[in-house]
């Protein structure tokens, strides 16, 4: 069974910064994608950002392109979050997943998620 551990959440003032880790439990499972996405308080669950995980390319939302940047380490069997200039409309849970398929934008294209940890950010 794989399993995703996100950490790096937190408390940041607007025009903070914070870097969120996502830690797989397993080394060989069936995932093209990584991904991040986020859900606030009342609204539906958003895609944040995607790393073709053999390749590297990434994908970003537009709300988030120029201030968040997704990695990962394959070694480390790790993807990070380095999310720069935060808003207070980036306060959300956000969660990492991986998926086998092709879709990298949609939540219900994604297999495997974390918990969630908590990005909040104060104006």
């Amino acid at each position: 069974q794989v399993q995703l551990v996100e950490s790096g959440g937190g408390l940041v003032q607007a025009g903070g910064s914070l870097r969120l880790s996502c830690a797989a439990s397993a080394r060989t499972f069936s995932r093209n994608f990584m991904g991040w996405f986020r859900q606030a308080p009342g609204k539906d669950r958003e895609f944040v950002a995607a790393i073709r995980w053999s390749y590297g390319t990434t994908y970003y939302a537009d709300s988030v392109k120029g201030r968040f940047t997704i990695s990962r380490d394959n070694a480390k069997n790790m993807v990070y979050l380095q999310m720069n200039s935060l808003k207070p409309e980036d306060t959300a849970v956000y969660y990492c997943a991986a998926n086998g398929g092709s879709n990298y934008y949609t939540w219900w294209a994604y297999n495997y998620w974390g918990q969630g940890t908590q990005v909040t950010v104060s104006s």
